[in-house]
């Protein structure tokens, strides 16, 4: 096969380089197309996947508007240069592009589709398969398959990744020292319009706090405020999963780290005005007890939590046995999707009923 994948976000070439690489093996010709967003380019550059950059990523509705026409333009003209079989990725791009060009598409989403209604409208009709984890409920019909797994598994499983302890000497961090990652996000998805997170003063609370407690690195979307300059993490982004692995916490406004720090062993505290609607966190926080969420107006109720989880013995240990029962009870993302994907375009993968 030739198999296209778009990727907008950090978390979708995450998502996809797993099963990239055995698809390759396979035999299969692998081909990326990209949105320059974030941190987007430099992970794609730092796990050596050749890609073409469609847009940048524009603010505001109009500028989203724009971007969306210039990425289906550029993304027909590289389909009709490359020819792929399939299109995959959580864009609404390639739904588009599937309409115009004979490829098929392959949606994989993880959001509940009241926070996303955008994508929705704008992507469902046209996929010819929308993914989703069987925890989420979506009435599409055949179009519909599930798997009981997360995204963030695809390449934080045992099977496709060993924490790297050397990630400490980078950080500074001594055997043992008690160390905290930190996110703060742009909010500039359309996902996020009417939405929130930290504000400037608790940013700046939570890091003082955290820093009587330990070493804080923080991670961020947008340009640092110069009091959290000293405390930037200056590691290299493919190395933020063995960042967080051997943190003692995470904490921030962060939805894609909230996931992806618990799956690693390390409690993980939100704070924003998602909490309570994202089913795939809530079941880390209600059924796992692995993360918690708060809402701005709870900013005090977090740093009480802070505190209690610093205050237990063995913290880590507690998480890691969480993290196994959750394992246990979630299958391989990364396997799953590679035996999906040739099954459904040899159609031995049939009709979702």
């Amino acid at each position: 096969m030739r198999i296209l994948i778009d990727v907008n976000h950090p978390a979708h070439v995450h998502l996809f380089r797993c099963a990239a690489r055995e698809w390759e093996k396979r035999g299969h010709a692998v081909f990326w197309t990209a949105r320059d967003k974030d941190i987007v380019i430099r992970l794609l550059d730092q796990y050596g996947f050749e890609y073409t950059v469609l847009s940048s990523h524009r603010k505001g509705l109009l500028g989203m508007a724009c971007e969306m026409v210039q990425r289906d333009w550029k993304m027909l003209r590289y389909a009709m240069k490359v020819k792929p079989d399939v299109m995959l990725g959580t864009s609404v791009t390639i739904t588009h592009i599937s309409r115009l060009y004979p490829a098929k598409s392959i949606l994989f989403m993880e959001s509940d589709p009241s926070l996303v209604r955008f994508i929705v409208w704008l992507s469902f009709p046209f996929a010819h398969a929308i993914v989703l984890p069987n925890c989420l409920s979506y009435t599409w019909g055949k179009k519909v398959y599930t798997h009981n797994s997360s995204h963030k598994l695809a390449d934080t499983h045992p099977k496709w990744f060993t924490p790297d302890p050397s990630v400490l000497d980078e950080l500074g961090v001594k055997p043992g020292e008690t160390y905290f990652v930190v996110r703060f996000i742009a909010w500039g998805a359309s996902h996020d319009i009417g939405e929130g997170g930290l504000s400037i003063d608790a940013k700046k609370r939570l890091v003082a706090f955290l820093a009587a407690r330990g070493r804080v690195f923080i991670t961020s979307e947008t340009e640092l405020d110069p009091d959290f300059e000293p405390h930037r993490l200056r590691i290299e982004p493919n190395r933020i999963h063995d960042a967080l692995h051997y943190a003692a916490l995470f904490v921030g406004d962060s939805q894609s780290m909230s996931v992806e720090a618990p799956i690693l062993g390390t409690p993980a505290l939100r704070c924003n005005s998602f909490v309570g609607r994202t089913t795939v966190i809530d079941e880390l926080e209600s059924k796992y007890d692995l993360a918690y969420g708060f809402r701005p107006s709870e900013f005090e109720k977090m740093l009480s939590k802070i505190e209690e989880l610093l205050a237990r013995r063995n913290l880590k240990e507690e998480w890691m046995k969480k993290r196994e029962r959750y394992l246990a009870e979630h299958g391989d993302m990364t396997s799953w999707m590679v035996q999906f994907v040739e099954e459904y375009m040899t159609g031995k993968r049939g009709p979702c009923t």
